[in-house]
C-alpha cells in the first residue's frame, strides 16, 4: 500500500495544499508507490496565491505506461488558487511551471514499458536503428551499459545527452539513435548507475 508523507505539518494551510497536491499528482499517473512532497513558503505568500517551490520524491511511479523507478524533482514558483482548496475544492494550477530534477529507470521497467501499445513502437525503433532488426525482444543493464535484444542479436548501448535530448550509442560501431524529443523537456545528463537508467533534465509543466 503506498504511503505519503505528510508536509508542513506547523501551517494548516500549506498542509491542505500539500494534500490537494498529492491527490492531483496521483491524478496524473497510472500508479504511485510512495509520494513525498515537501512545500517551500509561507501561509502568508500561499495566501496570496503563491508558492514558492515545492519538491518531490516518488518511487515506482507508471506515467502514461512508463515505468519509472524513482523520481526527484524541485519545482520553481508555482500560482495557486488557494480559494478553491479553503472550499473544499481540488488543486487549480492555471499557470505553467518549470521544474528541474532526476528520474531513474529499471531494466525491467524499461522491458515491460516498450512493451506495451503505446511505447512498443518506440522499443522496435530503437532495435531497428541500432541492429537492423524488429521487434524488441528484451531489455537489461549490463556491466554500466543499457543492453537491447532483438531475435538472436544484441547490442550493449551507452545512453548520452546531446542537445537536450537522449541518445543510445552502440560501443560496437553501430550508428547512435536519438529517441524522439520533447520540446517541454531538456534532458542535461544520463549515465548508468546502480543499475538503473538515471536522466537529469528540466521541463515545462503546463496544467
Amino acid at each position: 500500500m503506498a504511503d505519503d508523507a505528510p508536509t508542513q505539518r506547523s501551517s494548516p494551510v500549506l498542509q491542505l495544499l500539500a494534500s490537494g497536491l498529492q491527490f492531483w499528482i496521483r491524478q496524473q499517473c497510472e500508479a504511485v508507490e510512495s509520494l513525498e512532497l515537501q512545500l517551500h513558503g509561507s501561509s502568508l505568500g500561499l495566501l496570496r496565491g503563491r508558492l514558492d517551490g515545492v519538491s518531490l520524491v516518488a518511487r515506482r511511479v507508471v506515467f502514461s505506461s512508463l515505468e519509472i523507478e524513482r523520481v526527484e524533482l524541485r519545482s520553481d514558483a508555482i500560482d495557486v488558487q488557494v480559494g478553491n482548496l479553503l472550499r473544499g475544492r481540488a488543486v487549480q494550477l492555471d499557470h505553467p511551471f518549470n521544474i528541474e530534477g532526476t528520474v531513474a529507470f529499471s531494466a525491467g521497467g524499461l522491458g515491460r514499458s516498450l512493451c506495451t501499445p503505446h511505447w512498443r513502437p518506440l522499443g522496435d525503433q530503437l532495435v531497428d536503428g541500432l541492429l537492423g532488426l524488429t521487434p524488441l525482444k528484451s531489455v537489461s543493464i549490463e556491466r554500466d551499459r543499457l543492453v537491447l535484444q532483438s531475435q538472436e542479436h544484441r547490442c550493449e548501448t551507452i545512453p548520452r545527452a546531446v542537445d537536450g535530448h537522449l541518445e543510445l550509442c552502440g560501443e560496437d560501431g553501430s550508428p547512435c539513435v536519438a529517441l524522439p524529443a520533447d520540446p517541454n523537456i531538456s534532458i542535461e545528463n544520463a549515465n548508468l548507475e546502480g543499475g538503473l537508467l538515471q536522466l537529469q533534465g528540466r521541463a515545462r509543466v503546463s496544467p
